[in-house]
């Protein structure tokens, strides 16, 4: 049993995961998810279609002579934006639903670029919010890429979104449904960030924010030109008192701090109208406490070590209020992209590498009496790889796409662990364990790699009809060895104006995540205090799925927009991930079955200085006999899930959310925007009388934003914008939880953020 916090977190901002439950759903100012290439061109929601072949589709013919920019900014920002339009027509997310956030919309979030990047996200219905600033998009634990610029990145050892602040995005947009062939690997959701930098968001920046619970934030950002080149560059440093989630109902948690750091530096160099060479390069350092659960009673993790003679013996030795696990995590990532046209060709050519680390320290006696097992645990996974992504407009009514990516990856995990060796059983079969302690290192590491290609036509036999087809290959040789050639289809009707109608089919393939998948040597831990229940562990097999998806998006009225969507999902070997023992580390298992299935509605309003929006999802996902990496369950739990099918511990019926805005004196130099957000949640799973049999109560919580701007506040030339914000998040300070500890790989307790008071004062210059 874990008595700690034990995962980590999902967002940058250290109140990022119990935000996650509160801080979810900005106001959504006109053009939130404007979709581009689509139509109706209004939507928040929609469903991805080319335009006729001969218009929109069609790229600017490039220049024949080179634009010298350093006579001419506008000329530059001019260059840079259509080119951003031909990398964006590269990877179009046709017959998919995309959910699209400008910058605009992100800066009407409670808290603004303050905010974690699950707030921003989780205005998307079929979002749903879980603890550590997880998120699940329509039933999946995980599965979600991000990519920078359309560069997908690997997966790393934690959470992504601590690295990539929402500081960062200049916009963004998630991708669901029967995905194109472009997109591979993590399928869930695809979150696309286009970073800022120096033509569109030129200027600087220097802000503080803060409040309650020591919390402490300062930033700078500051981007710009000068010839052909531009450059961005953005750092910050969060310190609060709330970095993982609260064990406790309570106002503050106990044993909680946390130190986090981000950079983010992007350069660009323009060589000509059709040439462009770009490098983007982060750094994210965090440090986190594990807040303590007080008041726990059980001796030792497993039943077997329940009734034994040591247990009794260290029974109330170790006070879990005052337990001091930590943990580190660094991440480093750097990317290099070359951008090309050539006639009707172009393209967009990347190297990346990404190194995650993640170090988990104990408390050497707490862990010990209250796990039967003190751990210290390092791991880390250095991925380096290449994206290629070509489009050819072969003929007025065809758009060929086609490209490739692959990883090399090595990861290396290391422990140390002290444990109580076994001694013999007593008579009534119970284990006796000796009272001195021994350690026992495991350490392993593998070099694999995974690899995919895709080819796909994009074609439009009638002007209001698009159908996009095409074939994807995939493969992983890591711990498991697997390949797979995946059809996809989608068709994309627009029958009147203002709406659309979509339907899709794609198989996936989805390889397990090489970071978490164990290489532990189970021998080593026979007749200790940390002996698992079975010694089976099967390697973790690639998923493969049959994904079905259709929808409806309408204009009802200028700028009243609305859309449903329905999806079902066929896993084989469906991957999910648990936190079991005190290291926070995920480990992936298969479910031999899974199925998904649900449905989401989403509306939005907006007229002048007014917007009004609101969204809900019901979902269903559930899996059946778990086949890999066994040992880290319960044997009673196998028994039974081998026969029948179960929820998953992430699956949520309902998902809501609401917000309004409005901004007065909005035509003024001194604009007021008011903001309210809703955002409600049935439950996630938790234990039963099988597992994950019940669910946690239903929440809902509310937030209010208030934002106060001036131009030139202080009739000097040099400092532009002055800013000043304050949030109130849990506004009616609900309690309410988000996991009990209890259900499939679930650890600790964890619990929203209770009523928090925030302001902030920004400077543009």
């Amino acid at each position: 049993m874990n008595v700690s916090g034990c995962a980590l977190s999902f967002s940058t901002l250290p109140l990022s995961c119990l935000l996650a439950g509160t801080v979810c759903l900005p106001v959504v100012l006109s053009g939130v998810a404007r979709a581009a290439d689509v139509t109706p061109q209004d939507a928040r929601t929609s469903f991805d279609s080319a335009q006729p072949a001969d218009t929109a589709q069609q790229p600017t013919h490039p220049k024949q002579t080179v634009t010298s920019f350093s006579d001419s900014k506008g000329e530059h920002i001019n260059v840079n934006a259509r080119l951003d339009r031909m990398r964006s027509a590269l990877q179009p997310a046709t017959g998919a639903t995309t959910y699209r956030f400008s910058r605009k919309d992100i800066e009407t979030i409670p808290g603004g670029d303050n905010a974690p990047m699950n707030a921003v996200l989780l205005q998307a219905p079929g979002v749903a919010q879980d603890s550590y600033g997880q998120i699940h998009i329509r039933g999946d634990h995980n599965e979600v890429q991000f990519r920078l610029d359309g560069v997908q990145l690997p997966e790393g050892l934690s959470v992504f979104g601590q690295t990539l602040m929402t500081r960062f995005a200049h916009s963004m947009s998630l991708t669901t449904g029967a995905l194109p062939s472009e997109y591979g690997f993590q399928q869930a959701g695809v979150i696309d960030i286009t970073t800022k930098n120096g033509s569109a968001d030129p200027g600087g920046e220097v802000s503080i924010y803060g409040g309650a619970r020591d919390y402490f934030f300062p930033s700078l950002q500051y981007g710009g030109s000068h010839g052909k080149w531009d450059y961005f560059v953005t750092a910050d440093f969060v310190h609060d008192r709330v970095g993982i989630e609260n064990t406790t109902p309570k106002f503050n948690a106990l044993h909680d701090l946390s130190n986090q750091y981000h950079f983010l530096g992007h350069l660009r160099y323009t060589v000509d109208d059709t040439t462009r060479i770009s490098f983007t390069a982060g750094v994210s350092n965090a440090y986190y406490q594990l807040p303590n659960n007080p008041g726990q009673q059980r001796q030792f993790a497993n039943p077997d070590f329940l009734n034994s003679q040591l247990a009794q013996q260290v029974y109330g030795t170790g006070d879990s209020a005052s337990l001091n696990e930590r943990q580190k995590e660094i991440t480093d990532f750097a990317i290099l992209s070359l951008q090309k046209e050539i006639g009707n060709f172009s393209l967009q050519s990347s190297v990346f590498s990404r190194y995650s680390s993640l170090g988990y320290s104990p408390d050497p006696l707490g862990d010990l009496v209250y796990n039967g097992i003190a751990q210290n645990a390092q791991r880390s996974v250095m991925s380096t790889g290449s994206q290629s992504d070509v489009t050819w407009h072969a003929a007025p009514h065809h758009t060929v796409r086609f490209g490739y990516q692959a990883y090399v990856e090595r990861t290396v995990s290391q422990t140390d662990s002290t444990v109580y060796p076994q001694t013999g059983t007593d008579s009534d079969g119970n284990a006796i364990f000796s009272g001195a302690t021994e350690t026992i290192h495991d350490g392993n590491g593998r070099t694999g790699w995974m690899y995919g290609l895709y080819a796909q036509d994009e074609w439009q036999p009638v002007r209001n009809l698009t159908i996009n087809y095409g074939l994807r290959f995939d493969g992983v040789d890591e711990y498991t060895h697997s390949k797979q050639v995946s059809p996809r289809i989608n068709v994309v009707w627009q029958p009147w104006h203002g709406g659309t109608l979509h339907a899709g089919y794609s198989r996936y393939f989805t390889p397990p995540p090489f970071e978490l998948v164990g290489g532990t040597s189970l021998d080593k831990f026979a007749n200790t205090s940390a002996a698992p229940g079975t010694l089976q562990d099967t390697t973790v097999k690639a998923e493969r799925d049959h994904y079905f998806d259709a929808g409806i998006s309408q204009m009802l009225l200028p700028g009243w927009h609305a859309s449903f969507d329905a999806y079902l999902k066929l896993a084989r070997n469906m991957i999910d991930e648990g936190q079991f023992g005190s290291p926070i580390i995920l480990s992936a298992f298969n479910y031999r079955k899974g199925k998904a299935h649900g449905y989401e509605f989403a509306t939005d309003y907006t007229r002048g200085p007014f917007s009004v929006y609101g969204n809900f999802a019901w979902s269903r996902a559930m899996g059946e006999d778990i086949t890999s990496a066994q040992w880290n369950f319960d044997p009673a739990d196998l028994s039974y899930i081998r026969n029948h099918w179960i929820h998953l511990d992430h699956d949520q019926r309902w998902t809501a959310s609401a917000g309004g805005s409005y901004t007065a004196f909005y035509q003024t130099g001194h604009p007021t925007r008011l903001s309210a957000t809703m955002v409600y949640g049935s439950g996630l799973r938790a234990d039963g009388a099988i597992p994950n049999g019940a669910k946690v109560p239903q929440y809902v919580t509310f937030n209010l934003s208030l934002v106060q701007s001036f131009q030139d506040l202080f009739h000097i030339s040099f400092l532009k914008r002055t800013q000043l914000r304050l949030d109130v998040i849990n506004l009616f300070d609900r309690r309410y939880e988000l996991r009990d500890g209890s259900g499939i790989g679930v650890g600790a307790p964890q619990y929203g953020l209770r009523r928090t008071i925030l302001t902030g004062l920004s400077q543009r210059f």
